[in-house]
Formats: structure tokens, C-alpha cells, sequence
């Protein structure tokens, strides 16, 4: 696996903390928002208009779908389960499939330049590399393969003991790609992973699907806190994510969107609110 350092070669990271927002550009800032937010990232990346950018996301409790989840025989059953548990839905436009989010989940994402020379898996390695560089003195068992019976399952799950705590995700807009992480950092695991377990039950049913959904199993997804034994909050990650950050970088930089960009995003959450239209719909009922 290459390293960060082999995969990200920049001096200075644009670093932006959007984990306690409520509102962004006079938008609610939900889950929708974060995804229109980092395809005009990898927009200006894209374009040199921005340097490489590392941004931090927090939401209320809120089920993430992949784009094979809207297509679920009886997704209208599934998304009212969900509505009754207080959780709100929506379908990003990244790969991956249903995820839970909630104020113990740690959401990072990595915004680079450069990925015509980039494979995907490129992109992956260097998220897993800095997570491991993170938590590199607490534990140096954090693995990368495919957690069965995880809920959004991939190569590149992140586990210790074969118990996974993160997924990873990417979207690629133009030469930028957003790598997306979710880090469940504190709080019900289990209950985390029960949800998704029952909303796949009733949505899907015993009906044959043409995808492949996840039977999914609590037992192998924990938290950091519950793997490490330790009382790791988001907090405490979020400053384990800038300290990382500062030392990769020669400067790092904050900065608000400016208005090209507040105009691209206006343009890509109208994008995220037209796609999320029968799932809100659902919701209401």
C-alpha cells in the first residue's frame, strides 16, 4: 500500500471545519449540503483555484444511501422505518451504499488535484495511510479489506480485529476527487448498525434484486472508543486530523468559499435537492 506522502505531494492544504454548522450559504446544512460542498471542492481543486483541501463534517442522525439503495423494491417501506427511528435520508451522488451518521461519526473528506494520474485505488490508500498516521499512537492494527457483514462494505474498510469503524467512499468531479470517510469515533455502534440491518429487511423483503445488498451483522462493526478501549470523541479527532495535517504541510490555510464557488454550489445542491425528490417525498408521508 503507498503511503501518503507518495500520493499527496503538496505543500499546503486549505483545512476547513464544518463539523458544528447549521447553515451554509443560507441553506440547512445537512448531509445534502456536505455533498454539493465537496463537489465544488473538487471543482477548484480541480482548477487550481483552491490548494488540496482536508474538510471536517458532523450531522444529526441521518441515513446516507447509495444510489442502489433508492432502487430497493420497497424503499417506501424502508424510509418510513427510518422517519419513525428520527433519522433523516438522503442519497449522495458518491459510490457506496447505505451508511449512519450521527453526532459520534467523524466525517472527513480529502479533496485532491491530479487524478488523471491517480488511480482510485491511489485515492483510497492515501485516506487509509492518514488514518493510520492519526492513530498511530494508539494502535498500529488498523487493516484495509472488505468487512462481511458491514453495511457499505468495501476493499477498503477500515477495521482493528476485524471489527469494522470506517468506510470509505470517493467522487470525482473533472481532475478532483473528494475521498470521503466516515470514522465512527463514539457512541451506539451496534445500534448504528442494527438500523441499517432493518431498514435493508424491510425494504428489500425476500424479493431477488439484481444488486447484491448486504445481510448486514452488528457483531462486526464497533466504534473506536469500544476497539481501543479508550474515550475517543470527535473532538479529540477532529485534533488528531489537523495535527496530522500540519505534519504533512508547510501551511495550512483557512479560508471562506468565495463566490465562484458559492455560485458552483448553488448549482450542485440544486443538483443533490432534484435527486433526493422521491426521497423527500417519502419522508413526508
Amino acid at each position: 500500500m503507498k503511503n501518503w506522502k507518495e500520493i499527496i505531494r503538496h505543500s499546503t492544504f486549505r483545512y476547513i471545519d464544518h463539523s458544528g454548522d447549521e447553515y451554509f450559504h443560507n441553506k440547512p446544512y445537512t448531509a445534502l449540503t456536505s455533498f454539493a460542498v465537496d463537489d465544488v471542492l473538487a471543482m477548484s481543486v480541480s482548477n487550481g483555484e483552491s490548494p488540496p483541501a482536508i474538510r471536517l463534517w458532523v450531522h444529526p442522525p441521518t441515513i446516507v444511501l447509495g444510489i442502489p439503495d433508492a432502487r430497493l423494491p420497497y424503499l417506501n417501506e424502508g424510509i418510513q422505518y427510518l422517519a419513525d427511528k428520527s433519522y433523516h435520508v438522503v442519497v449522495r451522488n458518491s459510490g457506496g451504499l447505505a451508511v449512519a451518521l450521527d453526532e459520534g461519526v467523524l466525517n472527513i473528506s480529502l479533496v485532491i488535484p491530479g487524478i488523471r494520474h491517480l488511480s482510485i485505488q491511489d485515492c483510497y490508500e492515501a485516506m487509509v495511510s492518514f488514518v493510520q498516521y492519526m492513530l498511530r499512537d494508539l494502535t498500529d492494527a488498523v487493516e484495509a479489506y472488505e468487512i462481511v457483514g458491514s453495511y457499505c462494505p468495501g476493499d477498503y474498510d477500515l477495521s482493528i480485529g476485524g471489527k469494522k469503524f470506517a468506510g470509505i467512499s470517493q467522487r470525482r468531479v473533472k481532475d478532483g476527487a473528494a475521498v470521503q470517510i466516515y470514522l465512527d469515533v463514539e457512541g451506539d455502534s451496534n445500534n448504528r448498525a442494527a438500523i441499517i440491518q432493518h431498514f435493508y429487511a424491510i425494504s428489500k423483503k425476500n424479493e431477488q434484486t439484481k444488486f447484491d445488498y448486504p445481510e448486514v451483522n452488528p457483531d462486526v462493526m464497533r466504534s473506536l472508543s469500544e476497539l481501543l478501549g479508550i474515550e475517543l470523541t470527535v473532538s479529540d479527532m477532529k485534533k488528531r486530523v489537523h495535527d496530522a495535517l500540519n505534519d504533512f504541510s508547510e501551511q495550512i490555510i483557512e479560508r471562506e468559499f468565495s463566490p465562484e464557488e458559492h455560485s458552483v454550489f448553488d448549482k450542485r445542491y440544486a443538483q443533490m435537492i432534484k435527486r433526493n425528490e422521491t426521497v423527500a417525498l417519502l419522508q413526508q408521508k
